[in-house]
């Protein structure tokens, strides 16, 4: 399994010959490497329904006919745009043909914002563990410390978090050091930081909190095996 990063939320699973993007926020995020034109996943999988989540979702769907997992009320309205739209909820786990999806808590809030202004609720937000060839990936989306994290942490073995510590908007350094103990993670990526000046942080901060997993800084298109 080959997995990588691409600037703020957007992570990349490469598991057997299936393409699987999470939050694929690509048009307006100045820290990313990759354009919508060139990708073709067979997979998105959506933490929750803010628009730099979403991202380009509903063109990459429709341009690759990808499958798109999302809290409900989100996939529900993502359905309206012609997408196989897969709708979930928390505890909720399912097993695909490309690996299993289980949401969790996520302490935030969802919401999407059309062109036209309009306000679309999008559900609860939502973490995701993600697990295909024997290897648990857990991707936080944009959440708060909080205590659950734990127990997921002792229902998992977890070999990657994908971790917010941007502040402002999620937790910030200290609290994801924090989370990373909570979840025992074997190895630990900081993302949602530095694409706006309200969530400016030094992940070099946040790598000297973390005391008892491994901590991964990659810049965008930087990648790793699992």
């Amino acid at each position: 399994m080959k997995i990588s990063y691409h600037g703020h939320s957007v992570v990349k699973i490469l598991t057997g010959d299936k393409t699987i993007l999470i939050d694929p926020f690509i048009n307006g995020n100045s820290l990313t490497d990759l354009k919508v034109a060139e990708e073709k996943p067979d997979v998105i999988l959506l933490t929750h329904a803010h628009n730099d989540h979403v991202g380009d979702t509903v063109e990459l769907a429709q341009g690759s006919n990808a499958k798109v997992v999302a809290p409900v009320e989100l996939a529900n309205y993502l359905g309206t745009f012609g997408l196989d739209a897969v709708g979930m909820n928390l505890g909720g786990a399912k097993e695909f043909d490309f690996g299993t999806v289980k949401y969790t808590k996520a302490f935030h809030s969802s919401s999407y914002t059309t062109e036209e202004g309009e306000v679309i609720y999008g559900g609860m937000p939502a973490g995701i563990l993600f697990k295909a060839e024997g290897k648990t990936i857990y991707h936080a989306g944009d959440t708060d410390l909080f205590g659950d994290m734990e127990l997921i942490g002792n229902r998992n073995r977890i070999d990657v978090a994908f971790l917010p510590i941007g502040d402002f908007f999620t937790m910030g350094p200290e609290d994801a050091a924090y989370a990373a103990e909570l979840l025992k993670a074997k190895s630990v990526v900081p993302i949602h930081y530095n694409t706006f000046p309200p969530i400016r942080q030094d992940p070099q901060e946040f790598k000297k909190l973390v005391k008892s997993s491994e901590v991964r800084i990659l810049n965008a298109g930087d990648s790793f095996e699992l």
